[in-house]
């Protein structure tokens, strides 16, 4: 009891302890929840209809579509810039597919197996004209060709790796191909139901006729807003509200902006590195002059250029190089000059030029042996026997090969970063053959026999050494740069002292506006991602750090100006009010105008007020008119013209968008032609459906899209 007593008396302290203990086991575990959340955002790309996008899942769509592009482009690589496009398409796509599955699933709409079998055996599709499942000879997709190889890929497993692999990147090709066309038929699907929503009938149709064939000619009297200076208008700040909320919803924008103003630095090299550069180019220029081979050369230089010593088509040089080739005698070296195209500094030296052919046509025979000697006595045997008559492919297949001929075209090679010596000798050798000539080559791995087949369009090719290097900053121009930059950084740390000291520092403040988070660069200069992910989540008045960024040769400093959330842009937006102004200054315009056309009752009368008078024929209600004097389509005029009788003055002044007119319509004619009922209303409903068309655009703004991609790519 006694312990009881106690526990009593200290009981508020007891609760207080409780209660603290509770708090502190609660907002644990809130801390937790927010930590995961944190954490889960953070692997969060975006969200599309309330579903989260995870980084891992958009980046496996990102390397299938980079791999079907390589595939289709023949290239092994994809440069910033389609990186940048293939992104963009695969969100794009990403959420088109998302809302157009939504809608079809609320509708019981499926792509069934069958379907797509019949898409297939169609082989209409552009997207299967451009797999490799084409059949030459008809020019159409061949779905035999494509059931052949997917039962080959089960039983290739197993096979040859290589093969193996090959057959897997094809297959993923194929999947990529199939996933896409599913896709493609559900938004067919869907859309052919949106367009049986819409039809038109027999007086449409006719209304539609008219509109389009019946052209009236009139004298058209302009009273052009230009002939009002803007200074004598008067407009308040009454005006300019009334007019935000009469076309309010022309400022309501789905995503938010943001708004800078930024300094960068570019980086340039400085007189002492110009000054160094040309020093080395008196070298190179010298020891290219004097080498008989000048791979050495070229190679100690560093250039940007690769030396192959091989003939090649003058496309194989940058413009600026292959621009003086033909002005060059053999063995002149010429330089060092500057090129403006790619900022660089170059000397040439032409080593020879042939009249050669751009395609060869020939075949060949590999010839092994277990020695060197072996090999040469064999390659000697085949040899002989040919040059007795004997039959190329005959003896070919005697050696397990085909003999089948074969292309080589410049393209082929010209453009390799090197090659070995063995490989160019090869081709030398098949351009300089003649047509039916034999050739044994003894080559490092044995012997091949060679012949040429066929020698198709001979050009110019030519043998240069190039040097070619960057005019590039020294670190010490950097560092110059960097520090000065720093210091000016360190010193104005406001917006307002920004604005007011950095032309006194040689540095310009710009503004860009309008900034999404779909933005790939800021302010277009490379590597400024940390820039971007630093802009979304600064405050307005917020001042970056200075980054590094471009090809590491800017500075960058960003000031958050403005953040526009979503929703409408407000009265007060600077924007916003020079388009009201715009507005207003064209009404109040017009006002005037009107009533100086009020009582006007002909074009002679309006003339005398000073309107500009001209004939404007072929006037119909389908297309606005375009007036002349102003340069202005006016679908205003248009309709008021068609109200108008024949031989009739307009009834009121029109108010458009360049000017107030009055007319007069001195005819009316129908265009020759049979009306159709048919082909008439097929017209008018594909007029609807063109409308219609906008639904896409409508079910993503629904859609709830969130972009984060900023923060990954």
């Amino acid at each position: 009891m006694a312990a009881l007593g106690k526990i009593r008396k200290r009981g508020l302290i007891l609760i207080s302890i409780i209660g603290l203990g509770l708090f502190a086991f609660i907002a644990e575990e809130g801390f937790r929840s927010c930590e995961a959340s944190r954490n889960d955002r953070r692997q969060q790309i975006g969200e599309v209809l309330g579903e989260k996008v995870s980084v891992q899942d958009f980046q496996k769509l990102i390397d299938e579509y980079s791999e079907v592009i390589k595939m289709q482009q023949g290239v092994n690589n994809l440069n910033e810039m389609q990186l940048n496009q293939v992104k963009d398409m695969v969100w794009q796509t990403y959420i088109q597919t998302k809302v157009v599955e939504n809608e079809a699933n609320k509708l019981g709409l499926t792509v069934t197996d069958a379907e797509l079998q019949n898409i297939l055996n169609e082989g209409t599709n552009p997207m299967l004209m451009q797999t490799p499942f084409v059949n030459q000879q008809t020019g159409r997709f061949d779905a035999n060709s494509l059931k052949k190889f997917l039962a080959d890929y089960k039983t290739q497993q197993t096979a040859n790796p290589q093969l193996a692999e090959q057959y897997q990147a094809l297959y993923k090709y194929w999947t990529f191909i199939e996933k896409t066309l599913r896709q493609q038929l559900l938004a067919q699907k869907y859309q052919s139901l949106l367009a049986s929503c819409i039809l038109s009938n027999p007086v449409e149709a006719k209304m539609a006729y008219k509109e389009a064939n019946e052209e009236s000619q009139i004298e058209l009297a302009t009273f052009p807003y230009s002939s009002i200076e803007d200074s004598k208008v008067k407009i308040s700040d009454a005006d300019l509200k009334a007019k935000y909320e009469e076309v309010k919803g022309r400022f309501k924008q789905y995503v938010e902006s943001r708004d800078i103003k930024y300094v960068t630095v570019q980086v340039a090299p400085s007189a002492n590195d110009r000054a160094a550069l040309q020093k080395s180019f008196t070298k190179y220029t010298a020891d290219l002059a004097a080498a008989a081979d000048p791979a050495n050369a070229v190679r100690k230089s560093t250039s940007l250029v690769n030396y192959l010593g091989l003939p090649v088509a003058k496309t194989a040089y940058a413009a600026d190089i292959a621009d003086r080739l033909d002005s060059m005698a053999v063995g002149q070296t010429f330089g060092p000059f500057e090129s403006q195209m790619d900022n660089t500094l170059n000397v040439i030296k032409l080593v020879s030029k042939q009249l050669l052919p751009d395609s060869v046509q020939y075949r060949q025979i590999q010839v092994m042996g277990a020695t060197a000697d072996e090999a040469q006595k064999r390659a000697d045997s085949i040899y002989t026997a040919l040059n007795g008559g004997a039959d190329f492919e005959l003896l070919a297949k005697k050696y397990g090969q085909t003999g089948e001929k074969t292309w080589l075209t410049t393209a082929q090679y010209q453009q390799a970063p090197s090659m070995d010596a063995d490989t160019k000798t090869y081709i030398n050798t098949l351009n300089n053959l003649g047509v039916s000539e034999t050739r044994n080559m003894k080559l490092g791995q044995g012997n091949v026999i060679i012949q040429v087949v066929d020698r198709r369009a001979m050009i110019n090719k030519y043998t240069a050494a190039v040097i070619k290097k960057t005019i590039d900053f020294s670190k010490e121009t950097y560092s110059t740069a960097y520090n000065k930059f720093s210091s000016f950084v360190s010193a104005n740390q406001t917006p307002d002292k920004i604005a007011k000291n950095a032309k006194g520092c040689g540095y310009t403040v710009q503004e860009a506006k309008d900034i999404t988070t779909s933005t790939h660069t800021l302010v277009g200069i490379n590597d400024t991602r940390d820039a971007l992910k630093w802009l979304f989540e600064a405050k307005e008045g917020e001042i970056s750090p200075m980054y590094e960024c471009g090809n590491n040769d800017q500075l960058l400093l960003v000031v958050l100006d403005k953040i526009h959330p979503k929703g409408y842009r407000a009265y007060d937006d600077p924007q916003v009010k020079e388009m009201l102004k715009a507005e207003v200054m064209r009404d109040k315009k017009a006002e005037q105008l009107m009533a100086k056309a009020k009582d006007v009752k002909s074009v002679s009368a309006a003339k005398a007020k000073g309107a500009t008078v001209a004939p404007v024929n072929q006037v119909t209600f389908s297309a606005p008119v375009f007036v002349m004097s102003t340069g202005a389509s006016e679908p205003a005029l248009s309709g008021a013209v068609a109200a108008t009788a024949k031989g009739q003055f307009s009834a009121k002044p029109v108010k458009g968008n360049a000017g107030v007119y009055v007319f007069q319509v001195t005819n009316r004619t129908t265009r020759p032609g049979k009306f159709e009922a048919k082909a008439e209303e097929d017209k008018a409903r594909q007029k609807a459906l063109q409308f219609a068309g906008n639904f896409m655009n409508e079910l993503v703004i629904k859609a709830g899209v969130v972009d984060d991609r900023y923060l990954f790519f």
